[in-house]
């Protein structure tokens, strides 16, 4: 879901060569569910392999990790880890959610309504285990890091970013943000010139930096006041958030009120939810992480890599070797350059 901070943030476009030489911790999940929702056939079926495995999660990953790479961007990839208990209630609404685009899909399948497959087909898109797993081995075939965190990948993400060993966090979501990053990119996996919606017209969608200390200055309140707004729009905690408070009245009352106990109060939360805020605040503010993680970037393993994508999973060998040459040929560079320093 996360949380609904769009309007409220200055944000600057940036190019994928602005982030050349720069370590991003990339929030995996989001990402493969994007992969899992878009890539797919036109009466929307996720793309599989000759044994019905789903590979629209692997298809993405390799073609856009690879672009980074070729670029001299250097992804870290954090995996989410154990759910925390309140996000229970986000979690079987997402599952309700995803049954009633199921059916419509198969309404749609029955009607022959290739729109309405189409629209319906991405919504109720599932990351397994397997396709986890799948994009863990395929990182590290690719030489690139793999991070586990405890709980949430986001805030993860955002403590290795706090902890100077990645540049930005890189996710669609702005979760990272509440939970301390200092930077967020958007939009890296989406990047280029893209169809709109019912139309024949194309727009070009470019990466943009989201600036945590800019933007607390901007609105005019800090880190805990962030964490306060963002339970009064919705969490993944609260999902409902404050019934008729949206972004710009948020703002507005975290400004005004140095109290929480006296915010929450004026909002009358305790007649909207079961649950004290405090038990939210202090989730997202202590989310469990970790310092036990190793970032290192070696050279791609070309073998492992045509025996996931071309043996298990059928993708074409030519293509494969032909995407991987750019980015073994700066991976090249950069040795050669290191090695030129002595």
């Amino acid at each position: 879901m996360g949380v609904n901070l769009k309007d409220l943030l200055i944000k600057e476009v940036i190019g994928l060569d602005d982030l050349k030489g720069r370590v991003v911790a990339v929030d995996s999940f989001n990402m493969l569910y994007q992969f899992l929702t878009t890539i797919r056939t036109p009466d929307g079926r996720p793309l599989t392999d000759s044994r019905g495995n789903v590979t629209s999660h692997l298809i993405g990953l390799f073609n856009r990790t690879t672009k980074f790479m070729a670029k001299g961007i250097k992804p870290v990839f954090v995996f989410d880890g154990e759910k925390p208990e309140l996000k229970t209630a986000e979690l079987e609404k997402r599952k309700k959610h995803k049954l009633e685009a199921k059916k419509k899909y198969k309404e749609a399948v029955a009607k022959e309504d290739a729109a309405a497959m189409k629209k319906y087909g991405g919504r109720f898109a599932y990351l397994t285990n397997d396709m986890v797993d799948q994009a863990k081995d395929l990182v590290k075939a690719l030489g690139l890091p793999v991070v586990q965190a405890p709980s949430e990948g986001e805030a993860q993400a955002a403590h290795i970013v706090h902890q100077n060993k990645a540049w930005a966090v890189v996710s669609q979501d702005f979760d990272s943000l509440v939970h301390g990053a200092d930077r967020l990119v958007r939009n890296l996996s989406i990047a280029g010139r893209r169809k709109k919606v019912g139309s024949l017209a194309y727009t070009t969608i470019k990466p943009e930096l989201i600036d945590l200390s800019k933007n607390l200055n901007n609105m005019g309140i800090d880190q805990d006041k962030l964490i306060a707004l963002a339970i009064l729009v919705g969490t993944d905690y609260n999902p409902s958030g404050i019934k008729g408070i949206g972004p710009k009245t948020a703002i507005k009352l975290v400004r005004e009120y140095d109290d929480f106990d006296d915010l929450f109060a004026h909002v009358k939360w305790d007649e909207h939810n079961d649950i004290p805020w405090t038990d939210i605040f202090y989730l997202i503010k202590k989310m469990k992480v970790t310092d036990k993680y190793n970032i290192g970037f070696r050279t791609p393993d070309k073998q492992k890599i045509i025996k996931l994508l071309v043996d298990k999973h059928d993708f074409g060998a030519e293509r494969v070797e032909k995407t991987l040459e750019p980015v073994l040929k700066e991976r090249e560079k950069k040795q050669q350059k290191k090695l030129g320093d002595f």
